[in-house]
């Protein structure tokens, strides 16, 4: 019986080693005591998405117009508050991009502000949730590829993670970026809910795409630079949530290359060798 229960014994163990090492500061804030609720809402999210595609398949679609444009306007706020905070605080630290320890310091305010920073972002991750049911209930099937349900379920839980061990330091720099970037994607989104008339000046939608790989790009940078000097022992940082981060951003990169290349690149391919074979004939 006690080697039957070895595994579940060990995980408690690297689970109670690993909560020994969290941030004090953030251990009772909304959903931070145990990852279980984040988990949980996680599968829930992913389980309501596959019900509500059968439940939605022989019904008519829903018209959300007004509930999109309120829905992309908040979100907008949210992260545009969001950058702020993170921006302004990293400054007022005066943080190095290379790489940036925690500070745990509970008096110091910047560095507070910084961690309510990182967990709002953890937060909005579970708004986002509503992006994938209103496609659901719209009919846009199309638009629930695996890359996106991909993005929006491992977000939350990994952004728990963020919160939870360094709601600060170099973790900023992706939350604060992600912002700044979900500040254009979602004005993009409210200004195409407004319908057929605006949709002619939305012609920058490829550009956003690009301006998205930047980011991972730039995530990918910073923080095999922060691993780099944590390895060389310049920086107190969690190395392990470093080589997590570098492994997603190479996922990221390579779903929205993928992404990108069929929606843009293969597209305009063949329209040249439509336009083209056309001229020939």
């Amino acid at each position: 019986m006690a080697a039957a229960m070895w595994p579940m014994d060990a995980i408690m163990e690297f689970y109670d080693y690993m909560m020994t090492n969290a941030d004090p500061r953030t251990s009772d804030w909304l959903l931070m005591s145990s990852p279980v609720p984040t988990l949980a809402m996680s599968a829930m999210y992913l389980l309501i998405i596959k019900f509500g595609q059968s439940y939605m398949k022989d019904r008519k679609p829903f018209e959300l117009k007004y509930v999109l444009i309120v829905y992309n306007m908040f979100v907008v706020a949210l992260n545009g508050y969001i950058a702020y905070e993170l921006i302004r605080n990293i400054i007022a630290e005066k943080m190095s991009l290379w790489c940036a320890p925690v500070n745990q310091d509970p008096t110091n305010e910047n560095s507070l502000r910084l961690a309510k920073g990182v967990w709002w972002f953890y937060f909005s991750k579970c708004i986002e949730f509503l992006d994938t049911l209103f496609f659901v209930l719209r009919k846009k099937d199309n638009q629930v590829t695996f890359l996106h349900l991909y993005h929006h379920s491992t977000m939350f839980p990994l952004w728990w993670m963020g919160t939870r061990w360094a709601p600060g330091g170099q973790s900023c720099y992706s939350a604060a970026i992600n912002s700044c970037i979900h500040v254009i994607m979602y004005s993009y989104y409210m200004l195409a809910a407004l319908g057929p008339r605006v949709r002619p000046y939305l012609w920058w939608k490829r550009y956003l795409t690009q301006l998205q790989l930047a980011q991972f790009f730039f995530v990918l940078f910073t923080t095999s630079t922060a691993v780099y000097e944590v390895r060389a022992g310049n920086c107190n940082f969690f190395e392990w949530m470093g080589w997590a981060n570098i492994t997603y951003m190479v996922t990221m990169i390579a779903l929205f290359m993928n992404f990108y290349i069929r929606s843009y690149v293969a597209k305009n391919a063949a329209k040249n060798a439509a336009k083209n074979a056309k001229k020939q004939k």
